[in-house]
């Protein structure tokens, strides 16, 4: 799959499940991320898709590597709308 298009696809569900916050950007916590069933049937490799968008400075976390249960509760916030 095409990577620019699978980070688009990333972009609109972390519209879709995140909220916003007092600045005005959206964010999601990775397990609600990871635990979506359409997140789960669109992405063959969510975490390899938010690595490629954290490096294209599209989305922002801490850490590099996300695992599920672990990272449950880190916040994955979108830096471009």
């Amino acid at each position: 799959m095409n990577v620019e298009h699978e980070i688009n696809l990333l972009v609109e569900e972390i519209r879709r499940l995140g909220t916003k916050n007092a600045d005005g950007q959206v964010s999601v916590k990775f397990g609600v991320l990871f635990a979506d069933e359409k997140c789960a049937n669109l992405f063959e490799a969510l975490v390899g898709t938010l690595k490629a968008a954290k490096r294209r400075k599209i989305v922002t976390y801490q850490g590099e590597l996300l695992l599920q249960g672990v990272h449950d509760n880190v916040d994955i916030m979108l830096l471009q709308d």
